[in-house]
């Protein structure tokens, strides 16, 4: 079971240039917006990193908003654990279960995944959360995380599964999330 106290969450590449050109473009906006809100209810950081911002533009407004004062990483590897002043943020977190969300599915968030993994990290895949510009790379990247032992799980899963119980202020903060 996921743990707030121990989870992090990686925002891959959800850039302007990029964006309209995944399959599922707008619900996919809306289910890492609301990943990142509840992470930011939980008490969980959030780590954004940007490809190419030259090439690929920024990150898309809505996600931004939701960063709130977190600035994206940019990058140029495809994997975020390639990128020096990435590892450098993430391993004074001691954060040791990692929820990845972003595009495109497989190419950074597949490359990604698996270095994680290697590194000894616990990496769930966000299901409604992840895309790709076509379908079947989407659909084959997900067979390869399950061959990996990367789990997969979706935003409610994931937020539901940190909160742990109902009737609590941050429970209430989700379901305007949810209703939002």
């Amino acid at each position: 079971m996921l743990d707030p106290r121990e989870t992090l969450l990686t925002v891959v590449d959800v850039q302007e240039r990029l964006v309209p050109h995944i399959h599922g473009n707008e619900e996919l906006v809306r289910s890492i917006r609301k990943l990142i809100l509840g992470c930011g209810i939980l008490g969980v950081p959030v780590v954004a990193t940007e490809q190419y911002v030259k090439g690929l533009g920024p990150t898309v407004e809505p996600i931004r908003a939701a960063l709130g004062r977190s600035v994206p990483m940019e990058k140029m590897s495809f994997s975020c654990m390639q990128h020096d002043a990435f590892r450098a943020l993430l391993e004074p977190l001691e954060r040791r279960s990692i929820l990845l969300c972003g595009i495109e599915a497989h190419v950074c968030v597949h490359q990604t995944a698996m270095d994680m993994k290697d590194a000894g990290y616990d990496v769930q895949i966000v299901g409604d959360a992840v895309s790709s510009r076509f379908p079947l790379n989407r659909e084959i990247a997900f067979k390869r995380f399950q061959q990996e032992g990367i789990r997969l799980t979706t935003v409610e899963t994931a937020v539901f599964e940190m909160l742990k119980l109902c009737g609590t202020e941050p429970f209430r903060e989700w379901l305007k999330v949810l209703k939002d």
